[in-house]
């Protein structure tokens, strides 16, 4: 099944409603949520994406009626920080690395033996971008993140150079997944948010019977989950009509929302 199209040519799932409670058929909703441009606007700062207090209870209330998981390229315990919230399911580092309130870390390792090519790509990346203003090389458990929103048009372009060096001199280890003005640079196995969904549905026995899957995603890193979920549930991608950075990019969403404020009103009818 290919794309369904871009953002423009979605349902809204705030305002049609009656077309997802049909997907849904008397069965309970398991909801999915990446972080940045979903729980939070996108800032320049990755530190300033501090969920708001309305959203904060927003998810609260919908994980005391449903299954709620947090699943972010962050670190998990930078976005469990962010959030303020320590009685939810997260799974940070694209899945690489999960906490539930009941079981503490739930011990699976999709890239065993990834630390030092980890350890060695930040490295390279501090020493050929860390002079250049608005740049901001971010180091995770499982992958290093090129932040680049803040710089200038030139040290953008050496950024690009730099990953695509990277990337040709190991394209047998590592990938490169590229985002809204930042890449992500991760051991090249077969995982990613879609394969870590799949995984949080076995691992908590939300099966099809009673759950339906609802993943709620606005980047490139948040379409293998919706690939994944077609015919078996939800994908929502959360973008703006007149965002460049997603209006134009052909999505396997099914569904859309514009922004986080029609993210949080959303979810406030989800769970009643």
């Amino acid at each position: 099944m290919g794309p369904a199209g871009t953002v423009r040519d979605l349902p809204s799932a705030l305002h049609d409603r009656g077309r997802l409670a049909t997907r849904l058929a008397g069965r309970r909703p398991a909801v999915f949520l990446d972080y940045d441009g979903v729980l939070t606007p996108i800032v320049d700062r990755p530190e300033d994406a501090v969920i708001s207090d309305g959203m904060r209870e927003t998810v609260r209330h919908l994980a005391a009626r449903c299954p709620v998981c947090v699943v972010s390229g962050r670190d998990r315990t930078v976005v469990q920080r962010l959030m303020g919230i320590d009685d939810l399911v997260v799974a940070g580092s694209h899945g690489f690395d999960i906490w539930s309130p009941g079981e503490g870390v739930i011990a699976h390792d999709p890239a065993p033996g990834s630390a030092g090519l980890i350890a060695a790509v930040a490295e390279r990346l501090w020493a050929e971008t860390g002079s250049l203003d608005g740049v901001i090389v971010e180091p995770k458990r499982a992958s290093v993140a090129v932040h680049y929103r803040l710089a200038a048009a030139e040290d953008r372009d050496r950024v690009v150079a730099v990953v695509r060096s990277l990337q040709a001199r190991q394209p047998d280890e590592i990938k490169i997944m590229p985002g809204k003005m930042v890449y992500e640079i991760q051991p090249k196995v077969d995982w990613d948010k879609g394969r870590a969904v799949l995984y949080l549905l076995e691992v908590f026995n939300l099966g099809a019977e009673i759950f339906v899957p609802l993943y709620l995603g606005d980047d490139v890193t948040d379409e293998d989950a919706f690939r994944v979920l077609r015919g078996r549930g939800i994908g929502i991608i959360v973008g703006h009509p007149d965002d460049t950075e997603v209006a134009g990019r052909p999505t396997e969403a099914e569904f859309a929302l514009a922004s986080p404020e029609e993210v949080e009103r959303f979810l406030t009818t989800l769970g009643y």
